[in-house]
């Protein structure tokens, strides 16, 4: 490639928002292999997961560390750059105010569910001005549900004396909209928290573009 098109010097030039997602990751893996250049590898990566980065950060990492030209050395380059990526937009969003709508529970929690390919449970507890005292991962499940442990939800929001809960669960297929499971938990998560002077304000599930309220959507 000439100067001018190799990515590390094109981002020194122009900036790093100026590269695309295959250029950004060729300064990643630094070099390509035998007939294949850093470039093509990088695209070769990115087509495996038809240009998702989110696929390549979900990969596992023997799997990754097993493609052609990729290598163990690679393969822990990308997952930690993904991982710091991660940890940078989770300290972006203020918890100080409270939170007053879905979508401020969707842009807090999506960096913590974005690219997961099995679902998550989450916890949200608030005092009474809705300030956040602790987000709790409750449980971790597969590709196609997780258990909503609602006496561990309680039990969380009575140590931390907690006067709200809003639950948050991820869709790793992308479609947000609730099972008929996700109904039921959430009416029994309701009534168990009632009767322990505890409100749920929110059931939000996420997906990587969307996400579904129950509270907009008044399916309380």
């Amino acid at each position: 490639m000439s100067e001018a098109e190799r990515p590390r010097e094109k981002l020194m030039a122009r900036g790093a928002q100026a590269l695309a997602d295959g250029e950004l990751l060729a300064i990643l893996l630094r070099t390509g292999r035998k007939g294949e250049n850093v470039v093509e590898l990088a695209q070769r990566l990115l087509g495996l997961t038809d240009g998702r980065l989110t696929g390549l950060f979900e990969s596992d990492p023997g799997y990754l560390a097993g493609l052609d030209g990729v290598g163990v050395s690679k393969a822990a380059t990308l997952l930690a750059a993904f991982e710091l990526g991660r940890r940078f937009m989770l300290e972006q969003r203020p918890q100080d105010g409270p939170i007053t709508s879905s979508k401020e529970v969707y842009e807090l929690m999506l960096p913590r569910l974005k690219g997961l390919g099995h679902e998550e449970c989450w916890e949200i507890l608030l005092d009474r001005k809705s300030r956040v005292i602790k987000i709790l991962r409750t449980t971790v499940g597969g590709k196609r549900g997780t258990i909503v442990d609602i006496p561990s939800l309680i039990r969380n929001a009575m140590t931390c004396s907690a006067s709200h809960i809003i639950l948050v669960h991820n869709h790793p297929d992308g479609d947000p909209r609730p099972s008929n499971a996700d109904i039921r938990e959430t009416s029994a998560l309701r009534d168990a928290a009632a009767s322990c002077s505890i409100l749920l304000l929110d059931h939000v599930i996420i997906s990587d573009e969307h996400y579904y309220s129950f509270n907009e959507e008044k399916m309380y």
